[in-house]
């Protein structure tokens, strides 16, 4: 690989990195830090201009800048409400992977209680890795990478207790494969789970959009230079926009470790109905 290629590629991988922590903040933090950002460019941009551009050469900004401000709002318009779709979108089917896991859960439950199959040990045990993957694997990197110790050895009982029994010749062919076809969609949707939480929002997409904003505010700093402090003030509604739409883009980009972390309720009312005997087998 040439080192330009190279060296591009950890570029990336440093935004990406950064992209990671913002998404982890809080929402307020996302907030108050998108506003402040926001506002402090604006703010800079007014005196940079007044800065940097000679005393002759400053009847030429406003001709300059005000054909640009269309452009560039409709840009940023565009791009944030793509972004923001999409990440919309992405919470929803976060939320559905997780009603689909508890929907697989649920349909066990009730498998383990057709005739002749031991339902205490399956709802045990499936209690007990619902449990242990909403306490250990929900949030953070064990959500996104599926490898927690105590999740994998709870749900490799699960397996073993849920194969055990439908192996056994009491139970027959019929329930012995709607417990196997249950489990494995438990196990299914967990993986889908993980795998949707691994996904990063790619790193070019969010420094575009940034840019784009970035640029917007600048642009209305430098349309304002020349105003009093009160009339510059009419560029905040601007720049809060802005502000507002990258603090929100980045708390619905991670719904297993940003501000929106999508709600493991489903799973948590399987595991009560297990433990208060709901689905005829209470631990």
């Amino acid at each position: 690989m040439s080192p330009q290629p190279l060296w591009a590629a950890r570029g990336m991988r440093a935004v990406g990195d950064v992209v990671n922590w913002l998404t982890s903040l809080p929402a307020v933090v996302l907030v108050v830090g998108g506003l402040f950002l926001a506002l402090m460019v604006a703010a800079g941009a007014r005196v940079g201009v007044r800065a940097l551009v000679p005393e002759a050469e400053r009847d030429r900004v406003p001709p300059i800048v005000m054909p640009l401000m269309p452009t560039l709002g409709a840009a940023f318009a565009i791009f944030a409400a793509l972004s923001l779709a999409s990440e919309a979108t992405y919470l929803r089917t976060a939320e559905g992977l997780v009603s689909d896991e508890a929907a697989a859960s649920s349909r066990l439950a009730w498998a383990a209680t057709s005739p002749r199959v031991q339902s205490e040990p399956i709802h045990a045990a499936l209690a007990d890795y619902l449990k242990t993957s909403r306490e250990r694997e929900w949030k953070g990197a064990a959500a996104a990478s599926g490898d927690d110790v105590a999740t994998a050895r709870a749900i490799a009982q699960l397996e073993r207790t849920v194969r055990t029994e439908a192996a056994r010749p009491e139970v027959g062919t019929t329930a012995g494969t709607e417990l196997v076809v249950s489990l494995d969609g438990v196990t299914s949707s967990r993986r889908a789970r993980v795998a949707a939480a691994s996904r990063d929002v790619p790193a070019l997409y969010v420094v575009t959009l940034v840019v784009s904003g970035l640029a917007l505010i600048v642009n209305s700093g430098a349309l304002v230079f020349r105003s009093s402090l009160r009339t510059s003030l009419l560029i905040v509604g601007v720049a809060s926009v802005v502000g507002l739409s990258l603090a929100l883009l980045f708390a619905l980009s991670a719904p297993w470790s940003g501000a929106f972390i999508a709600s493991g309720h489903p799973l948590d009312a399987v595991i009560t109905d297990l433990r208060s005997g709901f689905f005829g087998g209470a631990r």
